[in-house]
């Protein structure tokens, strides 16, 4: 299969890629960097999803894409999602490739649950919610909204506190929500992987989540929302 994969230089869209090589699948990475990896059946499209030129040159021909684009915390407007959301949603219509699937965050989800306790729930959330990624969880909403109104088969995969970990586990996948605080990177990748394969969850947002080897929230939110992370619960 030829799998195009948006955020391919982001931690989550690096795991995509190698998976999807180790797999077999014809990779086309599509980043605004030079990409470390490669790879004889490994292509890469240097572009910026905010070109619409760009990104229809890179969905052509494609059978499949995986959107793993992701920006950290910031108050500042953030348009990635959205922007690159249209466009990338744009030119699978323009070029008849159906198959999307791409990562938001449980707190997009209308049935958001708190399980991380009082403090948590009452103090740290709400302050990376709405104040620290207020701009992210906007604009991957837009891009949720976007994704919904085409006529794609499309899956959108909602993670929790994303961490990094060595190894896919035995993870969690359930419609719309999953209870859990966390998602290792590997899981997130090696579900978007499975979903480009699989029509389970087709026109369908789905959770995921990663029940063993799980950080602490201390950890978790030093380490992704406070020192240039790619954020706690929310980009890629």
């Amino acid at each position: 299969m030829k799998i195009l994969v948006f955020g391919a230089n982001g931690p989550t869209g690096r795991r995509v890629t190698q998976q999807a090589l180790d797999e077999g699948h014809e990779v086309t990475a599509f980043t605004r960097r030079a990409f470390p990896r490669r790879h004889e059946r490994l292509r890469v499209h240097t572009g910026d999803v905010h070109d619409p030129g760009s990104v229809d040159d890179a969905v052509a021909g494609q059978d499949a894409v995986i959107s793993a684009l992701g920006v950290p915390y910031t108050r500042k407007p953030v348009s990635v999602y959205s922007r690159g959301g249209a466009h990338i949603v744009a030119a699978m219509e323009r070029h008849g490739v159906r198959r999307l699937v791409c990562v938001t965050s449980t707190v997009t989800g209308s049935d958001h649950v708190q399980t991380g306790g009082f403090v948590f729930n009452r103090i740290l959330q709400p302050f990376l919610v709405n104040v620290v990624g207020r701009t992210v969880y906007a604009d991957m909403a837009a891009l949720e909204a976007a994704v919904r109104a085409s006529d794609l088969d499309w899956t959108i995969v909602r993670p929790s506190g994303l961490y990094d970990a060595d190894e896919v586990t035995a993870y969690r996948v359930g419609k719309d929500h999953v209870e859990g605080r966390f998602t290792s990177r590997a899981d997130l990748a090696d579900c978007l992987l499975r979903q480009v394969t699989d029509d389970q969850y087709v026109r369908a947002a789905i959770g995921v989540v990663t029940v063993v080897g799980e950080p602490s929230i201390a950890t978790l939110i030093w380490r992704e929302a406070f020192k240039g992370g790619r954020g706690a619960r929310g980009a890629r």
